[in-house]
């Protein structure tokens, strides 16, 4: 995110970021950027000051929604018990993996372009599970064993699956067969 910029600015700057990961789940990478500044309510010039190409712009849009995602893993155990906080973070996996098949023509090039970007990106989504999971085998609602980076590839799965069918309630319900095979035995008592 660009430093020490207007309040306009930094708000103009966010809401493209917000509508341009909509519309990419939405549309695709190939959208039109005018239809993006169009949508966020900004002229094509202050897009294109910001983001110069459509890779800056999806780059920032994957950097973005990856940090808001990472900062929810907290943000959740902190009003939400355990279980519920891992649910409603899976929730918002699925979203944001929606988020990157809308750039999935794109994204792989701007990965490898990018040096260490895809393995910041993974390393950051492992540490908010392993939050996620620690606090629920700690107050012995997850079974001990629960692996982090197996509930990533699991939900991950989840996601392709759901959004192969189109079908994002498809994603909810699986979420929530996998959830009940996480739980204590302890717990289910």
């Amino acid at each position: 995110m660009p430093r020490s910029l207007r309040a306009d600015a930094q708000a103009n700057y966010e809401r493209l970021l917000d509508v341009s990961a909509r519309v990419f789940a939405r549309d695709g990478a190939d959208t039109s950027m005018k239809a993006i500044a169009a949508e966020a309510g900004v002229g094509i010039a202050t897009l294109y000051r910001r983001f110069p190409t459509r890779d800056d712009l999806i780059e920032a849009t994957y950097r973005s929604r990856t940090e808001q995602l990472c900062a929810a893993a907290p943000e959740l155990l902190e009003h939400t018990e355990p279980i519920g906080a891992l649910r409603d973070w899976m929730e918002q996996f699925v979203d944001y993996m929606l988020t990157k098949q809308g750039m999935a023509d794109a994204l792989p090039a701007i990965l490898a372009a990018r040096d260490g970007l895809r393995a910041h990106s993974r390393e950051a989504l492992l540490q908010a599970m392993t939050a996620l999971v620690e606090a629920g085998v700690t107050a012995g609602r997850l079974r001990p064993d629960a692996s982090p980076s197996d509930i990533l590839m699991a939900i991950g799965g989840i996601t392709l699956i759901s959004g192969h069918e189109s079908d994002r309630q498809l994603a909810t319900r699986l979420i929530d067969q996998l959830l009940g095979g996480l739980l204590s035995r302890v717990a289910e008592r």
